[in-house]
């Protein structure tokens, strides 16, 4: 049976490293802040900016909360985000997505000021991600991942890396981080031909595309890692599953993230220590 790669004690550790940094900021003068803008009441917005909230709070971490309505204009939302790049006591703005279809989401997003781009949503952020310039955040979903690799020891010189899923908001930019540990990443999704014969070979498989179960017995092999990042809500089992068939695949693998409780975990805390950083860079800049 596979090892099981939890996320809460990944979090807890990080979680632990932030609080020097943040006691150091404050002898600086310096509170961090968390802008959070919502746009409507979708309940998973909501859930994750209550988590989002609660773990930035309990670590000391000041968080401004902006709620529109679901039917709010283009400019209303622009106008939200200009307040937040204005507003000095800032260093870190979330803007929960999707956001609702007559809202242009692109034009959202690089509306955020590239310093303040915690998740990485602009263009700026994303370009550091693609250089390996020291700028800007990657997804925290993404860095999440990188977390966990590290937290368990697994190794990525060297090894070979199949990620399944080109989001921007994992898939991509993960491939990147991942290169830039010296990982040979191959970089699949659902229409890549014989996906199960490339997974097969990799060492480290993350799976990020979004389709419950489709990592499965034949897509595996003994002394793999499968990293699971898959969010998908099951019907039938009024539960959470990921896109790992998980009952075919741990007995195979070597270790495995679960689902829940894996890489999600891990978010909030990843978002907290980029609210960190990104007010350690103020600082410096100043």
């Amino acid at each position: 049976m596979a090892t099981l790669l939890r996320g809460a004690p990944v979090a807890t550790a990080l979680c632990e490293r932030l609080a020097g940094r943040i006691e150091a900021l404050e002898q600086a003068g310096i509170t961090p802040g968390l802008a959070i803008v919502r746009v409507g009441e979708r309940p998973d917005d909501i859930a994750y900016e209550r988590a989002a909230s609660r773990r930035a709070e309990r670590l000391g971490i000041v968080v401004h909360r902006t709620v529109l309505d679901k039917n709010c204009s283009q400019d209303d939302l622009e106008q939200a985000i200009d307040v937040v790049n204005a507003d000095a006591s800032v260093h870190g703005c979330l803007l929960l997505r999707p956001l609702p279809a007559h809202l242009d989401e692109r034009s959202a997003c690089e509306r955020l000021s590239s310093s303040k781009d915690i998740d990485g949503i602009t263009p700026g952020s994303l370009a550091g991600v693609f250089c390996g310039f020291d700028t800007g955040f990657p997804p925290c979903t993404a860095a999440a991942v990188m977390e966990l690799l590290d937290f368990y020891h697994i190794e990525l010189s060297g090894k070979r890396v199949a990620v399944v899923g080109r989001s921007l908001v994992v898939g991509r930019p993960l491939a990147l981080l991942l290169l830039g540990r010296d990982a040979t990443v191959t970089l699949c999704h659902s229409r890549t031909n014989n996906l199960a014969e490339v997974l097969r070979q990799a060492d480290i498989v993350v799976a990020a595309v979004g389709r419950a179960g489709l990592i499965d017995a034949a897509c595996v092999q003994p002394g793999q890692t499968i990293i699971d990042v898959g969010t998908n809500w099951d019907e039938n089992l009024g539960s959470l599953v990921g896109d790992v068939a998980h009952d075919q695949v741990d007995p195979l693998v070597a270790a495995v993230s679960p689902v829940p409780g894996g890489v999600g975990s891990i978010t909030t805390a990843v978002l907290a220590s980029h609210v960190v950083e990104a007010a350690e860079r103020m600082v410096d800049s100043q």
